[in-house]
């Protein structure tokens, strides 16, 4: 007598069920949309959405629909055309105070949206997604290197009580950008040992000493070999800042990388939140702890313009302020940063590196009962309308976000307060993905079409459905009634792989078909080992119902051994490859899992189901 336990057809009736439930909205499909966010992070309002609504209507945008999610409004377009008119229209004229990204939105229905079901993300080459690009200012990673050599050799200057009259970073042998400093000297100081100072405080400079009509100086110029190493560390920490970033955001399956020179291009398939990671990704912000200087006055510096010597004039809470000009520690200098909520209202937490947390625990102890300022620096480029012309520049905003009174001396554990809890969160999202080495600025954006064309596009479908029509009409054809178990569980096979890619948000590429198209031949291969055993059983003259038992029974051994040895690889491509091999290894590894589930317990469950009991069988159709 052939028997299957009973608990076994529950579980893969609610297994089958559940995956059909979370496939569902895969078949609904999405729309091209946009996504509008406020940039101080406050929620849009219904009365908001009806004034961008009339908006769009009266430029002859033609739109879907559009609603709030998650504090943001999506704008559903039926095609790509209409999307980028609407984006355009949209930061023609709210771009000071929205932020408008390309995006998708699904077409599933509320009911599953409001249970948590999201269609199966695809890849950028099915079907598009955020692609930007990215030029990054090399010029300035030279800029900030000789800002610390100025730093560095006016403290050891002053150290070793050896004058100079100013320092100042200079272009010379024709360079384009700045590549040295010149640091002036009075008449009768010892140039000979203030050379030699210089040259041991930076040894990366080629020092020389110069007779010009102002007088000596003594000059330290950067070597081009040094400037090539100073532009590629640029571009890399940008590539690990930006992917630390796209990471701390969520997108899934996202490529970044270096293009050319000094361009860095960001591909994210199957984002939802694009108005965020657009703001996010080429935010260039930074953090600087000073002094406050409380012996000049404030206020008669912004009056007058003249701001005393070693200090800065700020704005903060709309009064003015004075910062020592000497930097505690920079942003660059966080280990890590936390957001949380205390009584002081929305907090970022804090921790430096040992270095910095020195200076801060000597800064501290020296400073007791004195105010000191954090500085919040953002680098954007702004593009306007001058004469008929778009002329672009950059703009760097500085402002004081926090100033309090050293109550007691700490080193490099502390918080930052007095912002609200959107800043917060996007300050301490900066800080721990880390800080941009150089400003880099947007150069396109654009929804993405298949990377490899439409028409490879269409091939890669048609050879998903003509390779899977193919394996069904064989095994119909060569095993009959067994052939037509195989085929539904095949069908049952895509489903729960397409579950799996829905459930873990990962995206499928055209090599993910590729990897589907051999899960199906491996999950037929299974089925073949299992008919084969059966068809010899029977054979051997064994009753229908034993050959049944013995069939799945003795091939399972072959199927685990031939699954374990490519699930192995599998594996191994998911955790070392990158962008397409990666995506190929997912959809292999699932559908190995998927393809044992499905031809181990489902073909066994319905085999059992036609053949099972105390039926007296006379003839297998197999």
């Amino acid at each position: 007598m052939l028997e299957y336990a009973r608990w076994k057809y529950f579980l893969i009736a609610a297994v089958l069920l559940l995956a059909i439930l979370f496939a569902l909205p895969t078949v609904f499909g999405e729309d091209p949309a946009l996504q509008v966010a406020r940039r101080d992070h406050n929620p849009i309002t219904p009365e908001t959405e009806q004034t961008f609504e009339q908006y769009l209507t009266g430029q002859g945008v033609h739109f879907i629909k559009s609603y709030l999610q998650d504090g943001r409004l999506m704008v559903r377009f039926p095609n790509v055309a209409e999307q980028l008119k609407g984006r355009d229209a949209v930061s023609a004229k709210y771009s000071d105070d929205y932020i408008a990204a390309l995006s998708f939105a699904p077409r599933t229905p509320a009911a599953l949206r409001a249970i948590g079901l999201r269609p199966m993300p695809l890849g950028l080459d099915l079907r598009g997604g955020l692609y930007l690009l990215y030029q990054v200012d090399v010029q300035s990673a030279v800029t900030q290197l000789l800002e610390g050599y100025d730093q560095d050799v006016r403290r050891a200057l002053t150290t070793a009580s050896l004058p100079y009259t100013d320092a100042t970073l200079v272009a010379v042998n024709g360079s384009t950008g700045q590549n040295g400093l010149r640091v002036a000297v009075p008449a009768g100081a010892d140039v000979s040992a203030e050379r030699d100072l210089i040259e041991k405080t930076v040894p990366d400079f080629q020092v020389s000493v110069l007779t010009l009509p102002s007088g000596t100086a003594i000059q330290g110029v950067l070597p081009p070999a040094k400037i090539r190493e100073r532009d590629d560390y640029a571009i890399e920490q940008n590539l690990t800042t930006l992917r630390n970033r796209v990471n701390e955001l969520g997108v899934s399956e996202p490529i970044v990388q270096r293009q050319g020179l000094d361009r860095i291009n960001v591909q994210l398939p199957g984002i939802e939140n694009s108005a965020e990671v657009k703001d996010i990704l080429g935010k260039v912000a930074t953090l600087e702890f000073r002094l406050v200087d409380t012996t000049d006055n404030a206020y008669e510096a912004a009056q007058t313009g003249h701001t005393p010597p070693g200090a800065k004039l700020y704005t903060y809470n709309g009064q003015p302020i004075l910062l020592k000009r000497d930097i505690i520690a920079t942003g660059d200098e966080l280990t890590t940063a936390n957001y949380t909520t205390t009584q002081d209202g929305p907090t970022v937490n804090v921790r430096l590196d040992a270095r910095a947390g020195d200076r801060m625990l000597e800064t501290t102890r020296a400073n007791l009962g004195r105010p000191m300022a954090v500085v919040y620096i953002e680098k954007r480029q702004e593009t306007k309308q001058i004469d008929g012309k778009k002329v672009t520049r950059e703009v760097t905003d500085q402002k004081v976000i926090n100033s309090a009174t050293i109550q007691g001396v700490f080193s490099n554990n502390f918080q930052i307060t007095g912002m609200n809890a959107g800043d917060a969160r996007d300050l301490a999202l900066l800080l721990r993905s880390g800080s941009l080495a150089v400003p880099l600025y947007p150069v396109e954006e654009q929804v993405v079409g298949p990377s490899l064309g439409q028409d490879n596009i269409n091939k890669g479908t048609d050879a998903l459905i003509i390779g899977m029509s193919g394996v069904f009409i064989f095994m119909a054809i060569y095993y009959r009634v067994f052939g037509l178990v195989a085929d539904a569980v095949l069908l049952a096979n895509v489903v729960l792989l397409a579950a799996l890619l829905a459930m873990m948000g990962s995206a499928l590429s055209l090599p993910g078909i590729a990897g589907i198209i051999l899960t199906v031949g491996m999950a037929v291969d299974a089925n073949v080992l299992i008919y084969e055993r059966i068809r010899e059983e029977l054979r051997n003259g064994v009753t229908a119902q034993a050959a049944i038992r013995a069939g799945f029974e003795k091939a399972f051994s072959a199927i685990a051994d031939s699954n374990v040895t490519t699930l192995i690889a599998g594996v191994v491509l998911w955790v070392l490859g990158v962008g397409a091999i990666r995506g190929f290894a997912v959809v292999l590894t699932l559908g190995i899992a998927t393809s044992m589930f499905t031809a181990l317990m489902g073909s066994r469950a319905l085999v059992t189901l036609l053949y099972g009991g105390r039926r007296k069988i006379a003839r297998l159709p197999i």
